[in-house]
Order: C-alpha cells, then sequence, then structure tokens
C-alpha cells in the first residue's frame, strides 16, 4: 500500500458517494450490487478486526480508519486493535473478529475466519474496476481496452477475458505484455495506433498513459491508479464517465469476496 497518503485518504466518504454515483448512472448498479452480483455474498452480522502493521515503511496515517469507516459504510462492525502486528492479530482474534483486515508494503488481505476465505487487494481490485468498466451501458462494442499489466491490470484482464470481452492490452514491459498474450490470449495495442474505445480499464502508478487517440466520444475509464491516467482536459472535452478512488472500491471487494 505505499502508494497511498494520508491526502488520498482524506474526505474518504464523500469521494465513495460521488464515484456511487458515477457507477450507478454509467451502469445502472451501485458499487455494493455489483459487489454482490460478482461474488453472490451479502454482507451479514460480521465483526472486521483491523491490524495495523508496522513492517516496510511502516503505518500509513488514517489507513486504519480509513478501513473502520468502510467497513462500517457497508454495515459492518468493526474496530482497529490497539497493538500493531503479531500483538494486533492475537487481540482481534480474542475479541472475536470474523474477518482480519491488514497490510504491509507487499501484499494487502481480508481473510475470513470463519469461513476460511482469504482475499488480496490486488486481485479484488483488478476484478472490480475491469468489472465495472465492462458494464458501461454506453459501449458500442465488446472491445475493453486495458492499460497496465501488473499484478491489478493482469487480474482485471483475466476477469474480462472470463467474461467474454475482447481485451486489447498494453504494458511497456514486454515480459508482463507476453506473459499476457500468452496465458490470457489478449491482443496487443500499438500505442502510436490503438483505436478508440468506449471501455477502458487502466491500472498503472503513471499519470497520463490515456491518450486522446485511445477514447471514444462518450466512453468510462476505470481506474484505481494514483496519480489519474486521464489528463484533466480530456474528461470534459469527450463526455467521459470517470470512475477513479484509491482504495474504497476494492476494500469493498475484498469484503464480498470473502463474506
Amino acid at each position: 500500500m505505499a502508494l497511498l497518503t494520508p491526502e488520498d485518504l482524506e474526505d474518504l466518504l464523500n469521494k465513495l458517494n460521488t464515484n456511487n454515483e458515477i457507477i450507478k448512472e454509467a451502469t445502472g448498479k451501485d458499487i455494493a450490487e455489483i459487489c454482490e452480483e460478482v461474488y453472490g455474498t451479502k454482507p451479514g452480522n460480521q465483526k472486521v478486526g483491523i491490524v495495523p502493521i508496522t513492517a516496510g515503511n511502516g503505518i500509513i496515517g488514517n489507513f486504519s480508519s480509513s478501513l473502520l469507516a468502510i467497513s462500517e459504510y457497508f454495515g459492518l462492525e468493526g474496530s482497529i486493535t490497539d497493538h500493531p502486528d503479531m500483538t494486533g492479530y492475537y487481540q482481534a482474534v480474542a475479541d472475536g473478529a470474523d474477518i482480519i483486515l491488514m497490510a504491509d508494503d507487499h501484499i494487502f488481505i481480508a481473510h475470513n475466519l470463519s469461513n476460511g476465505k482469504i482475499a488480496t487487494n490486488h486481485v479484488c481490485t483488478g476484478v472490480i474496476y475491469s468489472e465495472i468498466a465492462s458494464r458501461y451501458k454506453y459501449a458500442d462494442s465488446k472491445d475493453v481496452l486495458v492499460i497496465g499489466l501488473g499484478r491489478v491490470g493482469y487480474a482485471g484482464a483475466a476477469h474480462l477475458v472470463k467474461k467474454g470481452f475482447n481485451v486489447y492490452a498494453y504494458d511497456p514491459n514486454t515480459e508482463f505484455m507476453n506473459r499476457a498474450i500468452e496465458e490470457l490470449g489478449v491482443k496487443a495495442v500499438d500505442i502510436e495506433n490503438p483505436g478508440k474505445f468506449s471501455m477502458v480499464f487502466e491500472a498503472t502508478p503513471n499519470p497520463n498513459t490515456i491518450s486522446e487517440g485511445m477514447i471514444a466520444e462518450r466512453c468510462l475509464v476505470s481506474t484505481p491508479g494514483i496519480p489519474c491516467a486521464l489528463p484533466d482536459e480530456l474528461v470534459e472535452k469527450y463526455d467521459i464517465d470517470l470512475v477513479m478512488e484509491p482504495l474504497v472500491i476494492g476494500v469493498a471487494a475484498m469484503l464480498y469476496s470473502v463474506f
């Protein structure tokens, strides 16, 4: 979770509500409804234990409190442990947590201790953001552009292929690109002449990866990337439905996937 800063986590629920309105207008469903359909689950009376982790770069300010706010937003009881790391984990289990949320520099997981399900943020984020892109009600075809084939992007591309979409992809890392072509059957995009897409899923940590030549007159760009991949001027010029939020949507998917 090293890309998140305290500033990214400020005004969290307002950002969630704004994105939820965009998602519902663009797809006909809000984020909770989409998660229910993707994972076939609904929240119950699960208790969430949030364990701060000090390893690596250490604790991000507001991160644990943000996870608590997200859990409560989706109707769950949650608490942050008094101590971090293994002492915190012990406390969460002793206090009766059903689901543990914790993250270090390399992985962010949700683990349901009651049913044994475990989920990672990178997979759930890729799946849910690509799912949102795939539901765009103004799409003019089943062609989807995926930019970035790291852990998040690859998970999203795999999800789209499984759903039967025509997945076109680009990543400057030839190893990532070749793996996606060989394992998933995605089509490589000529970055100089990509064609225009009405559904775009972007998963990189870089700005301005989406160029004017990639987007249709009206399109949905779904991206968890920090910073935003889409130049501001293109959002207005092409009437783009932009779904961009650095944490909540992925955490929602994690929770629903382990219910």
